[in-house]
């Protein structure tokens, strides 16, 4: 039995989440054999706790509970105790996570708490429980579950088995049914979406629904194909608000740069503050995406000042990205990012301080439980006017006072940071560095997503598979799931196009193959979540949903409809339609939950283009160009832009092939749905075409 001054067997591990139990008095095991086989061999239920680093209620609960010595003591008697890193071990959360929702009709969230036998069934779930009846009848507390769980093992072991055999039906039988019928989604389908999407907006304060309110990528971006295709105002403007609000608000961090994981209010004004790579990875490219549409600059700066955040505090010296930040500093919960008035202008002297708590809501009495969240109400012209200053200057000396307080805040106790390297979370966050490099013409940013995906690509298998996660000084230990290997493919696509160096282009052909390999269901179509040698887990799952993250099936879709016009590769579409028809039923039924199919879909229906720049690369004006065909909004084209001098990689010999120019000259071809026009020849008729937007 482990005690506080004799670290458990969590030690050792990778996993920050796991290495914060270390020294808790309950005798924690890692997930694995040897808790497995302990359980089977003493016949205990066994006691699965899952979480992540940046869980506030995980860390109350450990502090309550699994610090606590009798608590301890009692499960270290009754059970064998399990802890999970859900993002270590998605698979299982997802399971026991849906067997919660079975057993409750709730919602859930973490920590999860979750009962087994010691074939991995579960037989009662929870989340948080505190420590004594505070909360009672509602939520009972920790030590009276225990007493009637071990009681309940002990007197009713046949009820347990058949509640936890239900259960486990029910898991296998979880997930949409393929339709018999695979009929694809049509182009009136999106417009009845996006129509319904649009008028959902909260027209005060952007986003969808109510507090607390999440960033909604996928619908966003899914709007701007939506207003691309169909020309209706109000889906740009929902859009512009949406982004406009978020970006003012305290959700955003408005002297780091970075965006916190959601807000509870309906403004955006008091964030959850944890940050998550996730979430910023996602963002990045729905504000380029709409800066592509707009040419609003105010969006370039918060894709810049995300970027430059993820490179200062959660990028590791090898270039992998790292994943979250606690939103909790000294055992307060957004203590780091908070402010007095008196302490802004003690830093900043009386004059900038007033002008600072204008622009940014600085009070006497705080806009958060006494103290100050920045956020801002106006527009820099609006604040420009109000404190009698030209707008340039006005930014200008904010920018200064924003460098003095973060150089301050600095100094304080920093959250608790959680540098295992999530493949899948990279593979988003290539992604977000990739598309800005390329739009924004930053070379800093594609070089730092090609620094990620290298490092990733080092350290697959000697069999070429891709691992779940690794740590600085920590060989990686986790296969890789579905989404894993679609995030870093769709990654490495989107680096080519950045970089047009088709070696990411190859690497992604090869992730993908062994994606299908290792997971597509040719009975059912689409992409299981795991492989199938997992003997560890009761059910093979299917990931269809997108929330937080896109679904693993919804990214596969996407790059393999990415892939099969790269590369011509007409037996990677079949498998993309396949798995988007299977699921047309759930799509229209719960388009929220798939707004990353529906944007594959709006790829899939077309028009499909492509955009060929030839020329001489050393040429300046050749790069301008390229320039110009990155910041077009084209979310059905495929790029490349090509040194006329050079052959052609053979990976894309159909997809060039018959576009050609003299050496010395400069040709651009627009092609759409296989059929290309006249090519534009010369620098100022090409730059006329691109500038056109049509």
């Amino acid at each position: 039995m482990s005690n506080a001054s004799q670290p458990n067997r969590l030690l050792s591990e990778s996993s920050l989440y796991l290495r914060q139990h270390a020294q808790n008095p309950v005798d924690w095991y890692p997930w694995g054999e040897e808790a497995l086989q302990k359980a089977r061999s003493e016949d205990k239920p066994i006691f699965l706790s899952i979480g992540y680093s940046a869980c506030h209620w995980c860390h109350v609960m450990e502090h309550e509970s699994f610090e606590d010595p009798t608590t301890a003591a009692y499960l270290n008697t009754h059970f064998v105790c399990i802890k999970v890193d859900r993002e270590e071990r998605p698979d299982l959360d997802t399971i026991y996570m849906s067997a919660l929702q079975a057993m409750t009709r709730e919602g859930g969230g973490w920590p999860l708490s979750i009962w087994l036998t010691p074939d991995l069934h579960p037989f009662y779930a929870g989340t948080y429980f505190p420590p004594d009846n505070r909360y009672a009848p509602h939520r009972p507390s920790f030590p009276a579950i225990l007493a009637a769980l071990v009681e309940a093992w002990r007197m009713r072991r046949a009820e347990i088995a058949e509640r936890a055999g239900q259960v486990v039906e029910f898991l296998k039988q979880l997930g949409p049914e393929p339709d018999a019928k695979s009929e694809e989604l049509t182009v009136e389908n999106l417009k009845s979406i996006c129509d319904a999407l649009a008028r959902g907006i909260d027209r005060t304060n952007g986003g969808f629904g109510r507090a607390p309110k999440f960033p909604h990528t996928f619908e966003l971006r899914l709007l701007l194909r939506g207003y691309d295709r169909f020309r209706e105002a109000s889906y740009l403007d929902a859009v512009n608000l949406t982004l406009e609000k978020m970006a003012l608000g305290g959700i955003y961090d408005q002297v780091g740069g970075g965006f916190h994981r959601y807000s509870v209010d309906a403004r955006w004004l008091v964030p959850h503050f944890e940050k998550m790579l996730y979430d910023n990875a996602l963002l990045v490219p729905t504000y380029l995406e709409a800066l592509q549409v707009t040419g609003n600059d105010f969006y370039r700066e918060v894709v810049q000042e995300t970027l430059d955040y993820t490179l200062r505090e959660m990028t590791s010296p090898q270039g992998g990205f790292y994943s979250t930040q606690d939103a909790d500093s000294e055992g307060e919960e957004g203590k780091f990012y908070v402010w007095s008035l008196a302490e802004i202008e003690n830093i900043l002297g009386p004059d900038d301080a007033r002008i600072f708590a204008d622009v940014y809501d600085i009070s006497p009495g705080g806009n958060f439980e006494g103290h100050n969240i920045p956020n801002r109400n106006r527009t820099w012209e609006q604040s420009a006017k109000l404190n009698g200053l030209p707008v340039a200057q006005l930014r200008e000396k904010i920018h200064a006072c924003r460098q003095k307080l973060y150089e301050v805040r600095s100094k304080r106790v920093w959250p608790g940071r959680d540098e295992k390297i999530l493949t899948a979370w990279n593979g988003l966050m290539i992604t977000a560095f990739a598309k800005a490099g390329a739009i924004l013409g930053d070379l800093e940013y594609s070089a730092a997503a090609e620094k990620a995906a290298n490092y990733l690509w080092s350290i697959r298998s000697s069999e070429g598979l891709l691992f779940r996660s690794c740590a600085d000084n920590s060989p990686p230990k986790i296969d890789a799931y579905l989404e894993d290997y679609t995030f870093l493919a769709a990654g490495l696509v989107d680096l080519y196009q950045a970089t047009q160096n088709t070696k990411y282009l190859a690497s992604a052909q090869t992730l993908i193959e062994k994606m299908i390999d290792l997971f597509w269901d040719e009975k059912g179509k689409g992409f299981f979540y795991t492989r199938e040698n997992k003997s560890d887990l009761i059910t093979r799952t299917k990931e269809m949903h997108d929330g937080s993250t896109p679904a693993g099936n919804s990214v596969a879709v996407m790059v393999l409809l990415r892939l099969a016009h790269l590369l011509d590769r007409f037996d990677y579409q079949a498998k993309a339609r396949a798995t988007l028809s299977s699921y047309r039923t759930q799509i229209m039924e719960s388009p929220s939950g798939s707004g990353q199919l529906l944007i594959a879909a709006d790829y899939l229906l077309g028009p499909q283009k492509e955009i060929v720049l030839l020329g001489d690369k050393k040429d300046p004006q050749f790069e301008s160009l390229g320039q110009l065909v990155q910041r077009r909004f084209e979310p059905r084209a495929e790029i490349r832009l090509r040194d006329n001098s050079e052959a052609e990689s053979a990976i894309l010999s159909k997809f060039v092939e018959g576009k050609s120019t003299e050496v010395g000259e400069m040709a651009l071809f627009l092609c759409q749905n296989y059929a290309c026009e006249l090519p534009v020849n010369g620098v100022e008729a090409i730059r006329t075409r691109l500038e056109s937007q049509t």
